[in-house]
């Protein structure tokens, strides 16, 4: 038994599942980006559902494969499903910036979802770091967004628990990044993925002593060899939008400070009135709830909800079913058709 579990933890780690098999249709392109369109099963809603991902992963962890997809479970709930995939940058995208991915990308974006749909309300929902720039966009642009749905997006970012020394050389100017990076042009994946398992360590290890327990089940291998896939493809970062999320976000804090433009626009969180769920979990090393729940004091909405599920960062995603309560809320925030 010893032996043939060995045999599987080795055929799991050099195992390359093939993932995003949800049916979809590339509806929009610019750049290196793509609107990806996933029809409902049957639809029964009026809202359709925008999704944003972040710009530091690639967002196949939505749909991950059969009964691990989060878009399959959307669309079998009767929702159809657009996604603003921003595609891999490389150098010649080194001046792109946090103000391009939200105007040329998902402004834009939404615009041809809201064409394609043949409606005029839809549920913006975001994701990690992508929830950030979801939440500058409804500020921006919100009259088509009913409701707004923030899953372990970072909106506080006075404190990283364990980077307070980086962040306070950040702040008093200790910590010179600009130069650097305009050097580099661009971050690449190898810097991406070290830095966040500098963040979650001991937690990059430990799944694979997870694996080796459990090597002869073949539902949990199966997920696991997915998950693992993604964990590892990290995607660079343009250059000016490093500059952006280190200065305007982690250095100065504008986004609970105030003092955060996009192409010249002061953004005013006070002017979201959508109906607002905030998602956190117990166990993220990444994007604690302490990071996130501060959203609640920003915006104007009367009908918003804040919720601390178990679990950790990729948590809420990697499933076959929508997490509750998002399930329960979404529905009664929707519309029958």
């Amino acid at each position: 038994m010893a032996k043939k579990n060995l045999a599987n933890f080795i055929h799991t780690l050099s195992y390359d599942p093939v993932v995003g098999q949800s049916e979809r249709y590339a509806i929009w392109k610019k750049n290196k980006a793509t609107l990806w369109y996933y029809p409902a099963k049957r639809r029964k809603y009026k809202e359709s559902i925008y999704l944003i991902y972040s710009i530091v992963n690639k967002p196949y962890i939505l749909d991950l494969g059969p009964s691990m997809s989060l878009i399959e479970a959307f669309n079998t709930a009767g929702y159809d499903v657009y996604l603003i995939d921003f595609g891999i940058p490389a150098y010649e995208d080194r001046h792109l910036t946090i103000d391009d991915y939200i105007t040329k990308y998902i402004q834009q974006g939404f615009k041809r979802a809201i064409r394609h749909a043949g409606t005029d309300s839809f549920t913006v929902i975001g994701f990690c770091l992508g929830g950030t720039l979801a939440t500058i966009f409804a500020a921006l642009d919100n009259h088509h967004i009913k409701n707004l749905i923030l899953a372990v997006s970072p909106i506080d970012f006075s404190a990283f628990p364990d980077y307070n020394n980086w962040l306070m050389a950040l702040r008093e100017n200790e910590l010179q990044i600009d130069e650097l990076i305009d050097k580099m042009g661009i971050i690449p994946p190898e810097s991406v993925k070290y830095g966040t398992r500098l963040l979650v360590a001991p937690l990059s290890f430990s799944h694979y002593l997870a694996l080796l327990n459990r090597s002869g089940e073949k539902n949990y291998t199966e997920k696991w060899a997915r998950m693992n896939k993604w964990t590892l493809d990290h995607i660079p970062v343009a250059g000016e939008t490093f500059k952006q999320i280190m200065n305007d976000f982690v250095r100065d804090n504008k986004m609970v400070e105030g003092g955060l433009t996009i192409n010249g626009e002061e953004i005013d969180f006070s002017n979201i009135q959508s109906n607002l769920l905030v998602f956190s979990t117990k166990n993220d090393p990444l994007v604690p709830s302490s990071l996130c729940e501060p959203i609640m004091n920003l915006v104007s909405s009367k009908d918003k909800s804040f919720v601390l599920c178990e679990g950790g960062h990729a948590g809420l995603v990697a499933k076959s079913h929508m997490p509750e309560p998002m399930e329960s809320w979404l529905r009664a925030h929707s519309t029958s058709i």
